[in-house]
């Protein structure tokens, strides 16, 4: 296993690593829409979502893959009220590539965090050792 950190931001706050690489796929961590520049959560669900993909963003980039590598997200909201908008964020974000998705309305987030996101990425045959 490899571990992977995000080349700038906050570093985790859990006993977690933000990112995994076990065999052929990069696991991201759940991410929180935290700004790496300030440390906090700003914005309705539009800006959270894009917040969160681009912590995902920066969790693949340091492992050298884009989000064209993505397989899977998993998409953790609070209410399923805010499912329109936070679909029109991803597919803005995605464009033509749609990776497996799973939307999932649960409770509470940490932080009073509108959206959080998990992701598997397949690593490409050069990546492998």
């Amino acid at each position: 296993m490899e571990f992977i950190h995000p080349l700038t931001g906050a570093k985790a706050n859990g006993h977690y690593t933000p990112g995994v690489i076990s065999g052929n796929c990069l696991y991201v961590s759940g991410q929180l829409p935290v700004n790496p520049a300030t440390d906090k959560i700003e914005g309705g669900i539009g800006e959270q979502v894009m917040q969160a993909l681009n912590n995902v963003d920066g969790i693949l980039a340091a492992a050298g893959l884009t989000r064209n590598n993505v397989a899977l997200c998993r998409v953790y909201i609070p209410d399923v009220a805010y499912w329109d908008e936070v679909n029109e964020v991803y597919t803005a974000f995605f464009g033509e590539h749609k990776p497996a998705r799973v939307v999932v309305p649960c409770n509470k987030l940490h932080k009073d965090a509108l959206v959080e996101i998990e992701a598997v990425a397949e690593l490409p045959d050069a990546s492998r050792n």
